[in-house]
């Protein structure tokens, strides 16, 4: 989707966020979304090139505009999102030659969120990929935005899920019970049966539960040009870290430093 600042339009949203920052870690990746027969669905593409992202399953649909989103940052520099739907992501539809492909690519993770699944068709497309590649290894970011999620929904990918990435307010909103990172990190971990779980602390850097080896892991310091994309910055590296077998208060390190690198530049995805 675009994220559609007061000034500029920037190619976005956290999965192809993601994405791009995973694979600039020298990872091979398969996004996979839809865009729709317009202006800005051919900039997508045009974008994705460039960028050395594979395009193989990218749909195109009719059915809706390629998505956008409205972001403007309140007096604290935090994004407040205003999401346009139904959108063309929402439309992926993958027949059984592309579950084909995608099972080929022997995937070592998938990576999913919350806001696509809110649909039940989109929720039934990433059950059949999990279906189509079930030894590859699940990562979650939890990404709550407002009326895009359920209890219920998150609850399920929770448990579908080996890690998992948060913010504190995401894990606040989840288990307002629950104030100590340390506890949250280990009673997800346990109820949910997690390899991993992390929350982000902002400025304060990130707690980390990395099977039973948990960190807190101070921030860097860092001007800030943009916040939106830092999320996405910071779970790529943490998989990264994760999926190389480092220690725990490496990945938690590199994972911050990401992050910060990330807020410095304008757009989740400078050049």
């Amino acid at each position: 989707m675009w994220d559609v600042f007061p000034d500029a339009e920037r190619l976005g949203g956290a999965p192809f966020n993601f994405a791009v920052n995973a694979h600039r870690l020298g990872h091979e990746v398969r996004f996979v979304s839809a865009i729709g027969q317009d202006d800005r669905g051919r900039r997508a593409i045009e974008r994705l090139r460039r960028l050395g992202l594979s395009v193989e399953f990218i749909q195109s649909t009719t059915n809706a505009p390629t998505g956008a989103v409205a972001i403007e940052l309140n007096s604290g520099n935090e994004p407040i999102y205003t999401i346009h739907r139904p959108a063309a992501y929402d439309f992926v539809k993958l027949d059984d030659g592309d579950l084909e492909r995608l099972s080929k690519f022997q995937a070592d993770w998938i990576y999913f969120g919350t806001l696509y699944q809110m649909h039940s068709q989109s929720r039934a497309e990433v059950t059949a990929v999990l279906h189509a590649m079930p030894r590859a290894q699940r990562f979650y970011d939890v990404n709550l935005r407002l009326n895009s999620y359920t209890p219920e929904l998150v609850s399920q990918l929770l448990s579908e899920a080996d890690v998992v990435k948060l913010n504190a307010e995401e894990a606040r909103i989840l288990a307002p019970r629950i104030s100590r990172p340390e506890a949250f990190c280990r009673t997800f971990a346990r109820d949910y049966n997690l390899a991993a779980i992390c929350v982000t602390l902002g400025k304060d850097g990130c707690a980390a539960l990395i099977h039973d080896d948990y960190v807190e892991s101070p921030g860097f310091p860092a001007i800030v040009a943009d916040p939106v994309g830092a999320g996405d910055a910071f779970a790529a590296a943490f998989l990264h870290g994760i999926d190389a077998g480092w220690p725990a208060g490496e990945i938690a390190s590199f994972a911050n430093r990401r992050g910060a690198d990330a807020v410095s530049f304008r757009g989740a995805i400078p050049d």
